[in-house]
């Protein structure tokens, strides 16, 4: 049954995403691409090596979407002050607003996707869910502290 569970919620975030850039496609920004948005709107001025551990892409792959970013001017590199080598990333004033649309988008997928359930139900999923993944997040520090 865990195979059943995991190819499920696999499967519905592959789906998620698919319907997410099929509404964001005009905007010529990706899922993965509003991950990083947002993760730069929780954490300003984060090095991109952190940035890239925390939506688990390889260093290379987040460099290049800040690239792609930075040249739609929603993202800017800024010197790190302490590290030569080092930048830091921040959202740009341009930035704010397509965030907004985007949480929008995002909240249209998750309204289609709960069609029919109600607000009981809602929660209850969004609650299963992040027990999931708190026990997934705890089992996988835990190897990581033991491989250390």
């Amino acid at each position: 049954m865990s195979e059943a569970i995991g190819f499920l919620l696999n499967d519905t975030a592959r789906m998620f995403r698919r319907a997410f850039n099929a509404r964001t496609r005009a905007s010529g920004i990706t899922a993965l691409q509003t991950r990083v948005l947002i993760y730069l709107s929780r954490h300003p001025g984060i090095r991109q090596g952190p940035l890239a551990e925390l939506i688990e892409v390889e260093p290379i792959t987040l460099s290049r979407m800040v690239d792609r970013l930075a040249e739609a001017e929603l993202v800017e590199r800024r010197a790190d002050p302490t590290d030569r080598r080092a930048w830091l990333l921040f959202l740009t004033d341009a930035a704010e607003p397509l965030l907004g649309d985007l949480r929008q988008t995002s909240q249209a997928v998750v309204d289609e996707a709960t069609e029919g359930m109600s607000d009981a139900e809602r929660e209850q999923l969004a609650a299963l869910v992040e027990r999931v993944r708190a026990n997934l997040s705890r089992r996988i520090c835990q190897k990581e502290e033991e491989t250390a």
